[in-house]
């Protein structure tokens, strides 16, 4: 309520400054108007006005003006948009609150947001590619499930971001300049460029480079803890250091356009990006703001390409799209995993079963190497109907392949052999797995003109899926063997014994760890629906209802034991306006929905720091959306779009599931009751910039402010663990830019989050919440950070 009243206070008082500016550039423009927006959402070419589904878009001109570098940036502009990021590449996305709030740990479920760049998806099993936005040409998000066209990852929304495409209309270059610095933090920069080269006049090139160092902002303090049982003391005297997650990217993109006639045009793309990110993006809640006390080594190394290609031509008057696609992904990180160790060891003396060669205690304090391997490849093919006729169609077929080798090795220095995972020295944990998602499907949209007002559409997807996970999990058979007096419960080296006898030399061995000791598989099949119906009232004005499905596929627990989780599913009704007025002056756009959420997948950290998914049955999820956009005068542009959501379980969620895999909702002590408000998405989110242009002799120039506010959100779904991660607070962001313009140069001044704001994301623990609840981690914004760029064109 706060942000809606300010937004009426500054339009109400815009409209007299608006009237008064109106008058003063009546002499170079006296009807100023919005820009018209081409999006292609529906898979064809539209204006964003005349799509009748809730649709924001943030196109090039705005990208640059909101000094958009990254995902974070462009995502706090979206009111249906929410994230949890837990560092560069790891960041989990949600829209319109379908969020669980689970641990978004290694191999969880598929992410119920769809991340495209141009035709291809770019969603990868472990998270959103932290993609730097430099030479694009507009993001849209498309709220709400978009299951029929974009499929499995789209359940609750689709982001899509569309390059700048080669042009061989001719020659053209640019290249931008920025420093950086943040306050209490270090210092940043970013070198950026491209250059569009015709080659004939029907072919051109377009390459694109970035390269940026991210400064550090979180501090690495000195501290002590002493070990219960050992009575050994940890200190982390040589990891100090002040603003220690610092991040380097550099990257490129190629592409080539040929037009081999008049109706087929063929582009392959290339594209690729190495991030070095090091530290910890959380801040330990009990040291203090921006500060943690970690003794072992924190980085990532993510490296990944893709390679494209985009065929589009004509048979007949009928438009043929083909979109192929293969994504390569390595991770290497290091993480410290030493609260474990202190607090099992703390509460249950867990320390005394560490210990080296000779028999003496040793710190039991954990540290994690893995190395995370991920492919994609998927294909398209569509078929579009003329867009000018009465009944048209889109349809095709999708096809999708992706993998994720997993490797995560627990270490603990100086720990026994015989405690050590066989062939892994020091090691107490391992996994080994291999994971395959596969998914196959047709889908189609048919529309019908009733009217020149009244519309019908109608749409279906029938999608095929399956997911298999095999590998190794566990410990050694010093520890493993006491995991279970049941032989099919047991895991890790007692798992191989059961499997193939207790001679080592009869184990086959997986990928190097000591057996394979499960291999599963689950498949399934459905059909998602859609049906929408619009009505123009009048040119530029147009209301529409909405119902449409979304679903996010089932799958294999990495804890091998546990039973598969099944398919969730997200069923959306929706009324929404799209207007236009004052000769296209303003826009008010908006829509109101209730979603139903079905057997949601909701994952834990479970025993031994495992992320364990099971299914929490229904919730619901209704909320209403608007957005703004006003050209005040020739000078003075407002935009403003709020969201509010209000996110409920309609069922029990006791956190078990019968033999089918359905969720029980009758227990005596649900973990989460009836009524109970989702995590992570606030009741209400919104923004509202402004930017005005005016002239200083030759040059031009402007000032932009805009602030973005979220509410208050729990951290958690379950009660208990809610209570001990402790609620999210609501924060305000405010930026500021002005700068001048001349020819074909720009330099612009800004400050992002002017009031210092420590925005949280997360809330997160090393271990089971219960365990670890004295040491709680908060993902936070960057602090208020200055930057100068200098950009030029050519």
């Amino acid at each position: 309520m706060p942000l809606t009243a300010a937004i009426y206070v500054a339009f109400g008082s815009m409209v007299f400054a608006g009237a008064a500016m109106a008058q003063q550039s009546e002499a170079k423009d006296e009807s100023p108007s919005l820009d018209t927006i081409t999006v292609t959402a529906q898979k064809r070419t539209e204006n964003a006005q005349d799509v009748p589904i809730s649709l924001n878009v943030i196109g090039a001109q705005q990208l640059d003006e909101l000094q958009v570098n990254d995902f974070e940036d462009y995502a706090k502009m979206l009111p249906s948009v929410s994230i949890s990021p837990n560092g560069p590449g790891f960041g989990q996305v949600y829209m319109r609150g379908v969020a669980s709030g689970g641990d978004g740990n290694h191999s969880g479920p598929l992410p119920s947001v769809g991340i495209y760049l141009d035709e291809q998806p770019i969603t990868t099993i472990q998270g959103a590619l932290d993609l730097h936005v430099y030479d694009i040409e507009r993001v849209e998000a498309l709220s709400g499930p978009q299951g029929t066209l974009y499929g499995a990852s789209s359940e609750a929304g689709t982001l899509r971001l569309i390059t700048r495409k080669p042009d061989t209309a001719g020659f053209s270059a640019g290249y931008g300049v920025e420093a950086n610095a943040i306050d209490g933090g270090g210092w940043g920069h970013v070198v950026e460029g491209f250059v569009n080269v015709p080659i004939s006049d029907r072919a051109a090139i377009r390459l694109v480079g970035w390269e940026k160092k991210d400064a550090g902002w979180i501090d690495n303090v000195y501290s002590e803890r002493t070990f219960p049982t050992s009575g050994i003391t940890q200190n982390n005297a040589d990891r100090v250091e002040d603003n220690y997650n610092d991040v380097d990217t550099v990257g490129a993109r190629l592409a080539l356009k040929l037009d081999l006639n008049e109706n087929w045009t063929i582009t392959p793309t290339i594209m690729g990006q190495r991030q070095k990110a090091n530290g910890s993006f959380g801040y330990d809640t009990t040291i203090g703001e921006r500060q943690i006390s970690h003794a072992y080594p924190e980085s990532s190394d993510d490296r990944w390409a893709q390679a494209a290609l985009t065929v589009q031509g004509k048979i007949g008057n009928f438009d043929l799209t083909y979109a192929f696609a293969h994504l390569k992904r390595d991770v290497d990180s290091d993480s410290d995993y030493s609260d474990y160790g202190f607090w099992y060891d703390t509460l249950f003396g867990y320390g005394a079963y560490f210990y080296d060669d000779s028999g003496d205690l040793i710190n039991p304090a954990q540290y994690i190497q893995a190395q995370d391997g991920y492919k994609k490849t998927s294909h398209e093919l569509r078929l579009a109907s003329p867009q000018d006729q009465r009944l048209r169609f889109v349809a095709g077929l999708f096809w999708m392949d992706q993998s994720h080798d997993i490797e995560q090795r627990y270490r603990i220095d100086g720990l026994a052999d015989v405690l050590s995972v066989r062939g892994w020295e020091d090691t107490i944990w391992l996994t080994q797995q291999e994971r395959k998602d596969h998914d196959e499907a047709i889908f189609g949209e048919l529309a019908f003109d009733f009217t020149d007002k009244l519309t019908a559409t109608v749409g279906f997807r029938h999608f095929r899926a399956d997911n298999a996970l095999k590998g190794f999990f566990g410990f050694a058979n010093g520890y493993s063997s006491q995991g279970s007096q049941l032989p099919q419960n047991r895991y890790g080296e007692a798992a191989c014994i059961v499997q193939y006898g207790p001679n080592p030399a009869n184990w086959p061995s997986f990928n190097g760890a000591p057996c394979k000791v499960f291999d599963k598989d689950v498949q399934e099949k459905d059909t998602l629906g859609k049906f929408n119906l619009s009505y123009k009232f009048a040119p530029g004005k147009l209301a529409y209802f909405t119902w449409s499905e979304g679903y996010r596929p089932g799958g294999i627990n990495r804890r091998g034991t546990l039973p598969p989780y099944i398919t969730e599913f997200l069923t959306n009704y929706e009324l929404g306006w799209k207007t236009s007025w004052l000769d296209n002056r303003l826009t008010f756009n908006g829509a109101a929905f209730h979603q139903v959420w079905d057997d949601f997948q909701f994952p834990i950290l479970g025993q031994n720091g495992l992320t364990e998914i099971r299914n929490a049955n229904q919730a619901r999820i209704q909320g209403l959306e608007m957005d703004v956009n006003w050209a005040a005068s020739y000078n003075l542009r407002l935009s403003a779009g709020v969201g509010f959501y209000d996110a409920e379980l309609t069922e029990n969620y006791c956190g078990e599931v019968d033999g089918n895999g359905n969720p029980e909702t009758v227990c005596a002590a649900p973990l989460a009751p009836d009524g109970t408000r989702l995590p992570v998405t606030a009741d209400y989110k919104g923004n509202l910039t402004a930017r005005y242009t005016f002239d200083i002799g030759s040059l031009e120039a402007y000032w932009q402010g805009s602030v973005v506010h979220e509410g208050r959100r729990t951290s958690d779904l379950r009660i208990v663990e809610r209570n001990i991660l402790g609620d999210l607070p609501s924060y305000t962001l405010a930026d500021f830019a002005l700068g001048v313009r001349k020819d074909n140069w720009s330099v612009d001044f800004f400050i992002k989050n002017l009031f210092d704001e420590n925005a949280q994301y997360g809330r997160n623990v090393q271990c089971p919440e219960q365990v670890c609840a004295a040491q709680v981690y908060s993902t936070a914004g960057q602090p208020r950070t200055f930057g100068v760029k200098f950009s030029q064109e050519f």
